[in-house]
């Protein structure tokens, strides 16, 4: 049988030269969580950002590939990957004829068919010493997220035959690995092995700094610092309540700031429109009452930290 044909890199994932966006925020903080995590890159360990879902897992880990200066893929674990999801598959085939006609009376004609290998995500970034950036990771199984544990620990991607060449390759020197998991979101997760996490530095995320959250808030909504600030308190207030069943995040705030500028008004107590904006963003996450529906006491006390953060209400109450 005639070897599988690896398919270029090119064809087989996007790589991207990330650059950072209209948005993009760099604080003392930021920073400094920065040369930690690319001290340890520098030294050869792959990076893991935990935390829980909008405490800027993502961003972090694409901001840090960014400041690698080398070609970044991104892979986002499934529960429907296997090891062929990370380091590639036949695909296809590709078909070779050869027609001789050198004696005019003779026709000789000669096919070949050999399989296309496309090699995926891992493969690649192993090949081609690009920064890989595995996001939720442990939503993949993991038997498939096995073979990350040579690639880490001895350099060396383990290949299968079907690939025609080595059964196994040295890993690039400039290859660097960046992961990220939410241990809050039990939805679609798989525990990740310990063999794994033994691999890697895991640092813990649950959220920006007050000055970072409103620099971000700023930047995505168009906002002035005050206004955005104010609505940035009220959702970190919030969130420190406790009084809620889906944890308020920075997502919310920047909604609730985009919102704001969107329709041209304040974030003030005395815009009617706004105090309507933070009840639909916030109040479906409010603890409901016992009897398992919204509990206009939650909604209210969403309307008295409008008050208090954004300035006191000259009409009634919104519920």
């Amino acid at each position: 049988m005639a070897r599988p044909q690896p398919a270029a890199a090119a064809e087989s994932e996007g790589l991207l030269q990330l650059q950072p966006g209209p948005d993009h925020v760099r604080t003392p903080a930021t920073e400094r969580l920065a040369a930690r995590a690319l001290a340890y890159l520098d030294a050869g360990f792959p990076v893991h950002f935990r935390g829980p879902a909008g405490s800027g897992k993502t961003k972090t880990a694409l901001d840090l590939a960014d400041r690698l200066g080398r070609p970044v893929l991104l892979l986002v674990g499934d529960a429907s990957f296997d090891t062929a999801a990370l380091v590639g598959r036949e695909s296809g085939s590709r078909t070779r004829r050869v027609v001789d006609r050198y004696i005019t009376s003779v026709m000789k004609v000669e096919t070949e068919t050999v399989p296309v290998w496309l090699d995926r995500a891992l493969t690649v970034a192993c090949t081609e010493g690009c920064t890989l950036v595995y996001d939720e990771f442990n939503r993949a199984p993991p038997a498939a997220n096995n073979v990350l544990l040579t690639v880490l620990e001895e350099r060396v991607l383990a290949l299968p035959k079907a690939r025609g060449s080595d059964t196994a390759i040295r890993v690039h020197p400039n290859f660097r690995a960046i992961f990220t998991s939410n241990p809050e979101d039990h939805a679609g997760t798989e525990e990740a092995q310990d063999a794994l996490l033994d691999r890697m530095v895991t640092i813990d995320l649950d959220g920006f700094d007050r000055d970072t959250e409103v620099a971000i808030a700023v930047a995505r909504s168009g906002l002035d610092p005050d206004q955005a600030g104010r609505i940035v308190d009220l959702v970190r207030d919030f969130r420190i309540s406790r009084e809620w069943t889906r944890r308020p995040t920075l997502r919310a705030s920047v909604m609730i700031a985009r919102l704001t500028k969107a329709q041209g008004i304040d974030a003030s107590a005395e815009e009617e429109r706004f105090v309507e904006i933070v009840l639909d963003v916030l109040g479906s996450r409010v603890k409901p009452s016992v009897a398992g529906v919204p509990d206009p006491k939650h909604r209210q006390m969403l309307v008295r930290l409008v008050e208090h953060f954004c300035g006191p209400r000259v009409a009634g109450p919104v519920v």
